[in-house]
């Protein structure tokens, strides 16, 4: 007599998704802002702001839609991406809105304008828009790699953005910088949404070339220097960026593009000749421009020595009083609405928002909201990493790249490091395109994250394979 016994196979242990974890830190991302938002009325007015709730139960449905929307379509995604973002973005409407109260603006604005319009409600709206757009990231595209049938036509697309301020009657001059267009009653900045959609062409090119451009022909003191015929993709892109440079006169947008390509070309090659290269071809670049382009001059000038052409040059001017600003920040601030950042003027609230965190909650809210871009940077990379396709890698890589270059070249620019370039800060700077088009970008990281993480189905059980266990009695 025999006893047969079958051993069946179990299904593999699912992941845990992680959404609890990001609901409780979403509370926190809503709660902190509302409360920075209260201090700055009490330290205003000392009362209670009128519009408090309002901004509270605004931002916490934002939160609330996003989230439900992770936690049905991407629950295995990244849990701290979303909160993240919440908070910069939360905290961008406090500041913006903090600069609305002051005094200085209101009366600048009515003499130059005949009116005065607050721009915190308007960034409520295109805060909106944004998440609009993170959900419907989020919901059209169920499998980022799908991106990769599109690499031409993204590379199409993005040049058809870029060349668009351009078009007369569409593009228009904003302070010597061609990099908007007017439709309707709107500015639109199409460089934003281009450095998206170059990211997926770069992504599709570089996966498919890698191979050759990681090929050497000799080697260099310690580098190994690529092959001739493999320059022409990174002169094409270098050339590209002084074209912009020079008559879009937009040295943010320029730099940006081309950093996004040579680091993603290091990533898909893994050759360190091409980060050298690629920053000598950066230098020489701007330096050459810069020798005739009277608005990247300025801008160099404001740079070295502000306090020597305050008195002349308006850039100057307001760099001066960037760096007063910082410097009476001190290690911990002067406190949230006490501040004197008002006297910058023009773009207090875009470009030089960053020198009212510094002022008003010093070195020390400087470093923490640096901390909590490199935050999203690191989870970006880590994305890339747990990636299971190349070319899902280097679109999170790229991405995540981008929004590290955007951050330096800001801050920077701000705080003396670097000439200023006009870009604005994520998240908490004032402007539609920037925070729509950064939404969007925190939803593809978020798909591309999801999709690594999600744990790989169960194999069907096979009737051959079972293993059969004889006993005897």
């Amino acid at each position: 007599m025999s006893v047969v016994t079958n051993t069946t196979t179990i299904g593999a242990i699912e992941a845990p998704s992680r959404r609890n974890t990001e609901l409780a830190l979403l509370a926190f991302a809503v709660v902190i802002p509302v409360f920075a938002y209260l201090n700055v009325g009490l330290a205003i007015d000392g009362k209670v702001p009128a519009g408090m709730l309002g901004y509270g139960l605004g931002l916490t449905l934002l939160a609330g839609v996003a989230h439900l929307v992770v936690r049905k379509w991407a629950p295995y995604a990244d849990p701290l991406l979303l909160p993240l973002a919440t908070l910069l973005n939360g905290m961008g409407l406090v500041l913006i809105w903090r600069l609305d109260q002051s005094p200085r603006l209101i009366a600048k604005s009515i003499r130059d304008f005949g009116s005065f319009s607050p721009d915190a409600p308007k960034q409520m709206l295109y805060s909106a828009v944004g998440i609009a757009m993170f959900v419907g990231v989020l919901l059209l595209l169920k499998d980022h790699r799908v991106l990769q049938r599109y690499t031409y036509i993204s590379m199409m697309a993005a040049l058809v953005l870029l060349l668009l301020p351009l078009v007369p009657g569409l593009g228009a001059d904003v302070f010597g910088a061609k990099i908007w267009i007017h439709i309707g009653g709107f500015s639109i900045q199409p460089g934003e949404f281009a450095k998206l959609v170059l990211a997926i062409f770069f992504s599709g090119y570089l996966m498919v070339k890698r191979d050759a451009l990681a090929l050497a022909s000799r080697r260099f003191m310690g580098l190994y220097l690529p092959r001739g015929r493999d320059l022409g993709p990174i002169i094409t892109i270098w050339a590209v960026s002084l074209l912009i440079l020079v008559f879009e006169n937009d040295l943010g947008t320029s730099l940006l593009f081309f950093g996004m390509f040579v680091i993603m070309l290091y990533v898909a090659t893994e050759r360190t000749s091409w980060i050298v290269m690629g920053l000598l071809m950066a230098v020489a670049g701007a330096v050459s421009v810069a020798s005739f382009a009277g608005h990247v001059q300025a801008r160099v000038d404001a740079w070295s020595d502000p306090f020597a052409c305050a008195e002349k040059v308006a850039a100057c001017d307001q760099m001066t009083q960037v760096l007063m600003s910082f410097g009476s920040g001190g290690i911990l601030g002067a406190g949230l609405g006490q501040g004197s950042s008002d006297l910058i003027g023009f773009a207090a609230n875009s470009d030089f928002i960053f020198a009212t965190v510094g002022e008003e909650l010093g070195l020390t809210g400087v470093m923490v909201f640096l901390l909590f871009y490199g935050l999203i940077i690191e989870r970006g990379v880590r994305t890339a990493l747990a990636a299971r396709d190349p070319f899902g890698k280097l679109l999170a890589m790229g991405m995540s790249g981008a929004f590290a270059l955007q951050i330096f070249v800001v801050a920077g620019g701000v705080m003396g490091l670097i000439p200023l370039t006009g870009m604005t800060m994520p998240f908490l700077a004032y402007g539609g395109s920037s925070v729509i088009a950064n939404w969007a970008l925190i939803g593809i990281l978020i798909r591309i994250s999801d999709t690594a993480r999600r744990p790989a189905p169960a194999p069907a059980p096979n009737p051959d394979a079972e293993m059969t266990q004889v006993v005897r009695p």
